[in-house]
């Protein structure tokens, strides 16, 4: 019998075919178990508080909150969680945007089932490990030092660029407020804060900008 100890893992994805697909492929290694899984972001978060998995397994593009936030947050508050992105981008904005917030592995979707086992081991251990197709990306952002913010949002806090999905998914105030656990003029205060950071006053600009920035996806 193995004596290596278990991997907890939480799956977070929005796509439940992908889910199941992916929980099926980690329940054949012996070391490994699937004990949660979240379809968005913010549902993450909170499980990850709830349930301490070694390692999360963490989509990009989401609703409610995207990958890139939730990994932010969760690092802040749980820093000895080890997240392992896995994602269909493949493009610098969104690998150095992951990476940045404390992510250990990057892992993309079409490979996901042939390396994606020794990536959690990797990512589990404590190592640095992302597929071989984005490497160049990250070396060449490492010797450029161009890596760009994942919103070069101007400033926006956390919590700002949370309500800013939000809106740009077209939720209204007393939605936010509830899914925020905060009040609806809290909700207000933040849009005009965001509105005058951003210099936009619409909902029409504001989800351009949140799609332009990988915020929300189309």
């Amino acid at each position: 019998m193995s004596t290596n100890k278990i991997i907890k893992i939480l799956l977070v994805d929005d796509h439940r075919m992908l889910l199941h697909s992916l929980k099926e492929a980690i329940d054949r290694e012996t070391d490994m178990d699937v004990v949660a899984q979240a379809e968005n972001g913010r549902k993450a978060v909170k499980l990850a508080g709830e349930i301490h998995p070694d390692v999360i397994i963490m989509d990009i593009s989401m609703p409610e909150l995207n990958g890139i936030e939730a990994s932010r947050q969760i690092v802040a508050k749980y820093p000895e969680q080890k997240i392992l992105t896995l994602s269909m981008h493949a493009d610098k904005h969104y690998v150095m945007g992951m990476l940045k917030t404390g992510v250990l592995g990057y892992v993309l979707k079409t490979n996901a089932f042939e390396e994606l086992a020794h990536a959690i081991r990797q990512v589990a251990s404590g190592n640095f490990y992302v597929s071989s197709e984005i490497t160049g990306v990250v070396v060449n952002s490492a010797i450029k030092g161009t890596a760009d913010n994942f919103c070069d949002n101007k400033a926006l806090s956390s919590r700002e660029i949370e309500v800013l999905q939000l809106v740009s998914e077209g939720k209204n105030n007393e939605y936010i407020a509830e899914a925020l656990y905060i009040s609806k003029r809290t909700v207000e205060i933040h849009r005009r804060n965001i509105r005058k950071k951003l210099g936009l006053d619409t909902v029409a600009e504001l989800t351009r900008y949140a799609i332009k920035k990988g915020i929300i996806s189309l």
